[in-house]
């Protein structure tokens, strides 16, 4: 297929000339060895004139609960549809009767959404865009549930959810009630307490359908047991199950959990992960649960099984259900399958993807054990920061019970799915302690490399946002994947590139980290191809488009219907 199936969106004219090199030593792709490289910025920490004067609250000035150690996230979305990518943080707020007295200023503190003006800073347009929720917010899913080209906003909050429709004009309008997505008020005797939204095609009827993982059931009148002076643990607590919305005819949506394999009241969900975990054609589920065994949820149909176990999934190498976040997905060892990152509050897990469902653990043969071991790992990202064509990985960290300082980590692949920890020679952010919740990725500026942003719990943190600043010459391709207007969903969309003997494997994601949503195009790092021969895109319906012959270094959008080839 000719490459007028693909629409090429031109690189920011303000961004059109490289950037100075750091230093001539930067990092060397694809380094095996593990030897200390040469001191250089890697990601320079660019908040302050950016214009992000985000601070998140935690309600009052203490730090004694799970509510206030949960944090928030950060979605990534072009609200505007300018081709600048924007970023929506969430925050937290006083709510009476869980909150002390002091944090009573924090009754105006709300959601933040920042526009990017396109020159590297951005305007904070919440309340004109009219997204400026003053509830307890965790996660923000975003997509284009109706079709209709703009990107909508469904709020996963403490209390009643929120679904904001775009109005393709700037602005959103609040429409939960008319899609009947608030959600129960409480679950299991107490607040309903929303942290993740998955968007799927979960029945193949052409309706995007919506899933929603709930925490747990929150006693702010509980002590702990064991020392009533310490945070209650997670354990202390009874689940709250994750519910699933059937879309309508209608536009409306009908919760349909009991019935569905989903329904487990007593689950703590901490993060959804939708793909095709076997390669079947439907899409499954991976549900990281909070000190509980993860679910792996095969699609059957209408009907999921549970096989967590099953597949390998469930716990860490030692057998033990620690406090996942989320599962990040991602391709780290080249072989085309898709594997899965867990972050936790011990080590952490790398399964690897063998094939058929099945998985297995290489979180210490990898590295990663090693690395992340006594952080505490939240929202990660599985990202090609240099562009040399693997995957590699940034985790904001930071302890639960306590309010204690971590480093974050950026772990460098070396092209076999081994990671090395160059993070302290990669910037000052890196030598700095911080307590990070949500983190996101994303290119805001255009310029073919992935920027990192950064929500942290600390008092007086902020939010940080690292530009990259990696030049080493390596080529890259993102792809913009258009939602079809048969209203197919694009999550879960599997691209394959090929360019010269390698392959490149990406899925379409809507939640991509702990409460979080990075850029949604594909970024691809091609190191030093500047061809690609072939793009595959595997559309969620079975249909698959072709492309071949695409020069890198730029952007794309790929529109379902050119050249379908039935499976």
């Amino acid at each position: 297929m000719s490459s007028q199936l693909v629409t090429a969106t031109s690189k920011n004219p303000l961004y059109s000339v490289p950037k100075a090199w750091i230093c001539i030593f930067l990092l060397l792709a694809g380094c095996s060895n593990g030897q200390d490289q040469p001191n250089t910025t890697v990601f320079e920490n660019v908040t302050a004139q950016s214009g992000i004067d985000f601070e998140y609250t935690f309600g009052d000035n203490s730090y004694e609960n799970i509510m206030e150690s949960s944090g928030s996230g950060i979605s990534i979305l072009d609200y505007d549809q300018d081709g600048f990518y924007d970023i929506y943080l969430l925050n937290g707020t006083y709510l009476e009767g869980i909150s002390r007295p002091d944090g009573k200023d924090n009754l105006n503190s709300t959601n933040k959404l920042f526009r990017n003006n396109g020159d590297g800073t951005f305007s904070d347009v919440s309340r004109q865009a009219g997204v400026d929720n003053s509830q307890w917010s965790m996660a923000a899913g975003v997509a284009d549930f109706d079709a209709d080209g703009d990107t909508d906003i469904y709020l996963a909050n403490y209390g009643p959810n929120v679904f904001y429709l775009n109005n393709g004009d700037g602005t959103f309008s609040d429409v939960t009630k008319k899609l009947a997505l608030e959600g129960p008020q409480t679950l299991n005797g107490f607040t309903k307490w929303s942290v993740s939204v998955a968007f799927m095609d979960y029945n193949q009827d052409r309706l995007t359908d919506i899933v929603v993982g709930n925490f747990l059931a929150f006693d702010p009148d509980h002590r702990s047991t064991p020392d009533p002076s310490i945070m209650p643990h997670p354990s202390e607590y009874n689940g709250q199950a994750t519910l699933l919305y059937e879309q309508q005819q209608d536009g409306t949506f009908k919760e349909v959990t009991e019935g569905s394999g989903l329904f487990f009241p007593e689950s703590k969900c901490m993060g959804l992960t939708a793909f095709d975990v076997d390669d079947d054609g439907d899409l499954d589920i991976f549900q990281s649960n909070d000190h509980q065994p993860n679910f792996l949820f095969q699609n059957a149909g209408n009907y999921f099984e549970e096989v967590g176990v099953l597949s390998g999934v469930a716990v860490n190498s030692e057998g033990s259900a620690t406090g996942s976040m989320h599962g990040t997905i991602g391709d780290v060892n080249g072989d085309g399958l898709v594997d899965i990152l867990v972050t936790d509050l011990k080590y952490g897990s790398l399964y690897r993807n063998t094939g058929g469902g099945i998985f297995q653990d290489i979180t210490f043969a990898s590295g990663i054990g090693s690395h992340f071991k006594g952080i505490g790992g939240w929202a990660a990202a599985l990202f090609d920061f240099d562009n040399d064509g693997d995957l590699d990985i940034f985790s904001a960290n930071g302890t639960a019970e306590e309010l204690i300082l971590q480093p974050p980590l950026l772990l460098e692949n070396d092209g076999n799915g081994r990671f090395h920890n160059i993070g302290k020679k990669s910037g000052s952010y890196f030598q700095e302690k911080h307590s990070g919740r949500g983190a996101a990725v994303l290119d805001y500026d255009n310029d073919g490399d992935m920027d990192v942003i950064v929500s942290h719990i600390e008092p007086g943190a902020g939010a940080a946002l690292l530009q990259n600043q990696v030049e080493n010459g390596n080529h890259w391709v993102g792809l913009t994947l258009l939602e079809p207007k048969d209203g197919s969903s694009i999550v879960g969309t599997k691209v394959i590139l090929t360019a010269g003997d390698e392959i490149f494997v990406r899925v379409s994601q809507g939640s991509t980290g702990y409460l979080s949503s990075s850029d949604p195009r594909l970024h691809f790092g091609l190191g030093k191809h500047h061809l690609i021969e072939r793009i595959e895109v595997h559309w969620t319906n079975g249909e698959k488009d072709i492309i071949k012959n695409i020069m890198s270094d730029q952007y794309l959008s790929i529109k379902k219907g050119f050249g379908i080839k039935k499976q």
